[in-house]
């Protein structure tokens, strides 16, 4: 049997052979050329999925995904951050595409949506050449060398699989690659990091969960989670996990942020964090911003008591824009973001490391980060703080293919043990 695992290496040591015998030194950006030519870069969260559903009915037909998508007309919405002209532009070698499912989304109906979407970005792949369904580290190397873009698929929320174990596999045969253990708010099994708290981290069916992801080889994605959970999970999991889309809780005060002490557990584990560029995860002072916007919001309109223009839109709209004027939103930069990528390479380390940009599932983006092309700018801001190609490689996608691979061959140890069955939640009393 092939190791799953040589392939990727061969590509990241292969990065530290530029020819420079005679030669003046490359230009940060010229460097950051080089290293994507050799090995993908993979970010490990877009929410385009949703946002073809949510606007366009899930119709192909009525958007060009191959290009200018940023500048989609009214009433279609904001532009959107994705288009394969630009995924190009930005060196895009693999994509995870968020497949989320809104949580007000219950019962069978959240599975019938999942399936949706999961169909939803196969038939992307099949109505656009330059993309590629990929199911494991190989298929991303292979159609990276074809000069196509892998599309690999995420569940975003625990809540998807209806608490049912045949689902979460189902979830994997169809193509799903990672789950997000929970999303917003808190599963029957596990806490998210933005609820209060029901089960203080994981309960004994959320552990079976992992357990089994483990056994398909489906990645344990920890963004989202409470740190207790994060905690119990990695002590748990048998493969390396990922965050899809967090940043370092150390610089950014938000609990979907990862803390130091948890980057060093991940470190152990061998897992990635992939980092957001969500403006309110990468600036502190943008979060407290955000949160102060939210109160005054609050105090004008909240109904049906504390608002004081309650019943007054224009009257609240007005006050809301002085109230801004006052108080200008915090820019957030590129440089930002890679200050966090800089933190958890050096608690975590080089190894553990990744990009996940959470592109069409914020509503805003970082300047100079605001689009699937601006990539090569970010990792050429991270070359002028001295990062080798090595280290840039492992960034950018070469850490995540390490972890796919691990997980299939986690995976492979696993699979004769017999799949799960645990109940994950108090069965519904039946109709007398």
């Amino acid at each position: 049997m092939k190791n799953p695992l040589s392939s990727v290496a061969l590509v990241v040591l292969g990065l530290c052979a530029w020819p420079l015998t005679g030669q003046a030194a490359p230009s940060d950006l010229e460097r950051v050329r080089h290293v994507l030519e050799q090995t993908p870069l993979i970010d490990g969260h877009n929410d385009l999925p949703w946002e073809i559903r949510a606007r366009f009915g899930g119709d192909l037909d009525r958007i060009d995904l191959s290009s200018g998508t940023e500048r989609l007309p009214a009433p279609d919405g904001p532009p959107l951050m994705t288009d394969i002209a630009r995924l190009k532009a930005g060196g895009v070698g693999g994509q995870f595409w968020s497949v989320w499912v809104d949580p007000a989304f219950t019962g069978p109906q959240v599975v019938q949506v999942t399936l949706e979407q999961i169909d939803l970005v196969k038939r992307m792949c099949a109505r656009y050449p330059e993309l590629g369904m990929a199911y494991s580290a190989s298929d991303v190397t292979r159609l990276h060398h074809e000069h196509r873009i892998a599309c690999l698929i995420g569940v975003e929320g625990g809540h998807q699989i209806n608490n049912s174990l045949s689902v979460l596999r189902t979830y994997y045969d169809a193509g799903a690659r990672y789950m997000t253990l929970t999303h917003s708010g808190d599963t029957d099994w596990g806490d998210s990091a933005t609820d209060a708290p029901r089960h203080h981290g994981l309960t004994a069916a959320g552990q079976t969960v992992v357990l089994e992801m483990n056994r398909i080889g489906m990645l344990v994605d920890l963004s989202h989670v409470s740190e207790q959970t994060m905690r119990d999970a990695l002590k748990v999991t048998r493969a390396p996990v990922i965050y899809s889309h967090s940043s370092a809780r150390a610089l950014t005060d938000h609990p979907r942020n990862v803390p130091d002490a948890v980057l060093r557990l991940v470190a152990q584990n061998g897992g990635v964090v992939m980092v957001n560029f969500y403006p309110g995860y990468v600036s502190e002072a943008r979060r407290l911003w955000d949160a102060e916007y939210a109160a005054e919001h609050a105090r004008l309109n909240t109904p049906p008591f504390g608002g004081l223009y309650i019943g007054q839109p224009e009257r609240a709209a007005q006050a809301l824009a002085e109230w801004e004027q006052a108080h200008p939103k915090p820019r957030v930069t590129l440089a930002d973001v890679a200050a966090h990528i800089q933190h958890v390479h050096d608690v975590a380390g080089a190894d553990h490391v990744g990009l996940g940009s959470d592109f069409d599932g914020i509503p805003e983006a970082p300047e100079g980060l605001d689009g699937v092309d601006k990539y090569p700018a970010l990792l050429a801001e991270l070359a002028h703080r001295g990062w080798t190609d090595a280290d840039l490689a492992k960034l950018a996608g070469g850490n995540v293919l390490r972890v796919l691979a691990q997980a299939q061959v986690v995976s492979d140890r696993l699979r004769s043990e017999p799949p799960a069955t645990a109940v994950l939640s108090s069965p519904p009393v039946p109709a007398r």
